[in-house]
């Protein structure tokens, strides 16, 4: 809708000056005034200030006089309703779109609030879309808000601001990503998260390794280094190639048909609250897929557990297989 009204504001435009350069060219040439003379007589004529004319006019002048009158009239009347009307949509499309956004983010729970939208802030809301994980940002830069808002939701404003945490629903999200470039805005914001919401899961990237601690002491569960973790990457393709570019090829997310790695929780395998041992499940059999880890309830990862481990509640298995295996396992745990 605005781009139609842009399109008439253009058009509004282009007939103001079509109409301004004919009364110039018209009293140039069928009045024979100079051309300041002609400027100032069309400047007047088409503002109908109410100024006298240059000269006195002939019968021919004043017929022109009167077109160029009642022309202009019209052109500015509908200059004026376009921009004016443009004017009032844009605020009022603005101010729907931003309550209706508001009264989804009202009625969101156990979401993700990502907290700046740059390099990382862009790819962490990929992952997220790609498992369905509801999601709010946190943006100050207005530019960027309005550009991406249309598909995404938002609140503009600067994360560490209580209110903003409060507006974006920090009382009722899971987890909370601080994704901005500096580790003293990321602190604040673990800080004041934190106190509002001692429940929370914090993920915050860091620039500097020194503030790796400072970010676990202020209450983030997991700190993240880019910096340090692409560094790695690198120098473990020359170390051992072949092993990272298998593990490069496991894909945790994305389409769907391109999983091969997928985690389910206790309470989606024993769903009858009664512990159980990994043989006793009998995955491989059922879906193909593997156990390659577990997670206890403490946090504590096993990698490759024996099959004779007793599941405990609120932990997690970890599995690998191929894209079809991994879409059996999820339609018999119904994840």
């Amino acid at each position: 809708m605005i781009k139609v009204f842009q399109s008439k504001i253009y058009v509004a435009i282009l007939l103001l000056l079509a109409v301004f350069v004919a009364g110039v060219f018209g009293y140039r040439f069928i009045s024979l005034y100079s051309w300041v003379d002609a400027f100032y007589m069309t400047v007047i004529t088409i503002t109908t200030v109410g100024f006298g004319e240059v000269a006195p006019l002939d019968d021919l002048d004043k017929l022109f006089t009167s077109i160029l009158i009642l022309s202009s009239i019209f052109i500015l009347a509908y200059a004026i309703s376009v921009i004016t009307e443009y004017m009032l949509s844009k605020n009022n499309i603005g101010n729907l779109r931003e309550k209706r956004m508001h009264k989804i983010i009202d009625s969101m729970k156990d979401h993700v609030i990502v907290c700046g939208y740059g390099r990382n802030g862009k790819q962490a809301v990929e992952k997220l879309i790609a498992y369905n994980k509801p999601f709010v940002i946190i943006e100050k830069d207005h530019d960027v808000v309005d550009k991406y808002t249309e598909g995404e939701l938002f609140v503009e404003g600067n994360a560490s601001d209580d209110e903003v945490l409060r507006e974006a629903g920090v009382s009722r999200a899971s987890t909370l990503i601080c994704a901005l470039p500096s580790d003293a805005d990321n602190l604040f914001i673990v800080l004041t998260a934190r106190q509002m919401n001692p429940n929370l899961r914090i993920i915050s990237r860091a620039t500097e390794e020194t503030s790796y601690k400072k970010l676990k002491l202020a209450g983030a569960d997991n700190v993240i280094l880019p910096e340090k973790i692409g560094g790695d990457h690198m120098a473990s393709l020359v170390v051992v190639p072949d092993l990272v570019e298998f593990l490069d090829n496991l894909s945790v997310s994305g389409e769907k048909d391109s999983i091969n790695v997928e985690q389910i929780p206790y309470d989606k395998i024993c769903l009858q609250g009664q512990k159980q041992a990994i043989k006793d499940l009998d995955i491989r059999k059922k879906t193909g897929c593997s156990v390659i880890g577990y997670k206890s309830p403490t946090g504590e990862y096993i990698v490759n557990p024996e099959a004779s481990m007793i599941l405990e509640k609120d932990s997690k298995l970890i599995l690998i297989g191929r894209p079809t295996q991994i879409k059996s396992l999820k339609q018999l745990y119904n994840v």
